[in-house]
């Protein structure tokens, strides 16, 4: 009877009954593959990139409604085709459609089509980057792209870098090495084998009143608390002040308070301004301190001849956040973090006899887990380099460029209009202004209800930040599709609108 039973086992381990599921050398695998890819592409064809307005302009009740009373898990499988008109219409059709040249809210580009093939490749391959025997040609060439990385921002040969979800996790890596680098340097103490000394509670992180939450977020996780991020005054165009800095040291010093590392941004999120790296650099170095430059949002300077310049001093940076999904125009997720000086991955490396066992490193097999705090990761390096194959330096270049003159072209517009009004001259494409009506009591409601009504109609997606506790509107011009006729649309719009609401509060 066992026999029997061991025989039916074999033989149902033997069955092609899951050819159609995964993707194998089999006819039918590859059949359902073609076909599955096939439909999916029309249905993003058909209901995303046909699209004629940036959102459907659909209710939060409205999606819950057509998302509702489908079977999450039926007992029984459904056709795919059918699956995917519905996921179509009653999802895909409600996405905001990031290639629209009035989709223009938040650092969330449209994505380059070679990054999109390469999506298909990564998902298919589902390499998994911690370990070498899980992606051996994919950690190759994202360790070739890091060093590639590595030099355009100016490091040497002791630089290095992981690929990382993005700004986010970038940061909380710069902050974990600042800080487990200090407690090494100064107290001779291993924060991660013994945890965090009891000097912590005094340590501090400068970074400009307009840096990235992250900051504040990666401490908070850190065991830092968000105390330990003292935010610096910036000046006139949101810029971190080299001599409030220097100030703020001095303070900390007198409260008996220890600096262990200051945070420059290259592209604040709401203005895009740039920190002066230069003088910010000589202060870290004269005081021991890490920089870390969040280049999330302007990073990508790096590909303009005419932009470039702007980056100087990044190269004394002892770690950089770099995003791709935003100006590099990759798919999300994709960013990178860079380390000047390779061996302070050691503070941050752990070996498990499973995954990446100490003698792969004696015998120079590279298993990047020992760089970074995720364990399976994506292969995203390879959408950027098919990206950069593709297009070349000088096509990324202008692309980069043209968004940033539209930047100023729209700024000129805004200054010139008696009903709006700039917050400041633009570094980058972000472009921060305000509809007013005359009555500096109402614009507050005016702007935030301009937004949302421009939103629920489909026409614009807007974003909407706050300065000195006023409510302005923002641009983030990343598109290069988007003109100067679409901003002249959208300036229209934005006019109506507010005189209409404003008409409304006389009543």
């Amino acid at each position: 009877m066992l026999e029997v039973e061991q025989k039916g086992a074999i033989a149902a381990l033997e069955d092609r009954r899951w050819d159609t599921c995964f993707l194998t050398d089999a006819e039918a695998s590859i059949g359902a593959y073609r076909q599955a890819i096939a439909e999916a592409a029309e249905g993003v064809i058909r209901q995303f990139a046909s699209q004629k307005q940036p959102y459907s302009g659909a209710t939060p009740i409205e999606l819950v409604a057509g998302l509702t009373g489908t079977e999450i898990c039926p007992q029984n499988p459904q056709l795919l085709g059918d699956i995917l008109k519905n996921v179509g219409e009653n999802a895909i059709a409600h996405s905001v459609v990031v290639t629209h040249p009035r989709c223009i809210a938040h650092l969330h580009c449209p994505p380059l089509i070679p990054a999109l093939a390469a999506e298909v490749l990564i998902s298919a391959t589902n390499q998994s980057m911690d370990s070498w025997d899980q992606s051996p040609a994919a950690t190759v060439l994202e360790q070739q792209l890091i060093h590639w990385l590595c030099g355009e921002f100016g490091y040497d040969a002791a630089g290095d870098g992981i690929f990382t979800s993005g700004g986010t996790q970038s940061n909380l890596m710069g902050m974990l090495l600042a800080r487990d680098r200090h407690a090494k340097q100064e107290l001779n103490w291993s924060i991660q084998q013994q945890g965090l000394p009891p000097q912590a509670h005094q340590w501090r992180i400068l970074c400009s009143d307009v840096a990235h939450f992250t900051i504040r977020q990666s401490c908070a996780l850190l065991g830092l608390g968000e105390k330990a991020v003292i935010p610096v005054e910036t000046d006139e165009n949101y810029r971190l002040s080299p001599d409030a800095v220097r100030l703020k040291l001095a303070e900390l010093q007198e409260q008996g308070l220890t600096a262990i590392a200051i945070v420059a941004t290259v592209g604040t999120t709401d203005f895009g301004s740039i920190d002066p790296l230069v003088p910010l650099k000589e202060i870290a170095q004269e005081n021991g301190l890490w920089l870390h430059v969040d280049a999330a949002y302007g990073g990508a300077l790096v590909m303009s001849d005419r932009y470039r310049p702007q980056l100087a001093g990044i190269e004394c940076a002892d770690s950089i956040t770099v995003d791709f999904h935003k100006l590099f125009y990759q798919p999300i997720s994709c960013g990178a973090f860079l380390l000047k000086d390779q061996s302070n991955f050691d503070l941050m490396k752990l070996h498990a006899d499973y995954l990446n066992p100490e003698t792969n490193e004696a015998e120079g097999i590279p298993d990047l887990v020992t760089k970074s705090i995720q364990t399976t990761r994506r292969f995203d390096a390879l959408k950027l380099w098919i990206s950069l194959q593709t297009l070349g330096r000088e096509k990324f270049g202008e692309m980069i460029e043209s968004t940033i003159d539209l930047a100023a072209a729209v700024a000129q517009m805004i200054r010139a209009d008696s009903q709006l009004e700039l917050a400041t001259i633009p570094t980058l494409n972000a472009v921060v202004f305000r509809y007013s009506s005359g009555n500096s009591k109402q614009d507050n409601w005016i702007n935030s209800q301009i937004r949302l009504t421009l939103l629920q109609h489909g026409e614009v997606v807007l974003a909407q930040t706050c300065i000195a506790g006023n409510t302005y509107l923002k641009f983030t011009l990343l598109n290069p599709r988007t003109t100067l006729a679409d901003i002249r649309i959208i300036f229209d719009r934005v006019k109506q609108v507010g005189k209409q609401l404003s008409l409304s509060l006389q009543k």
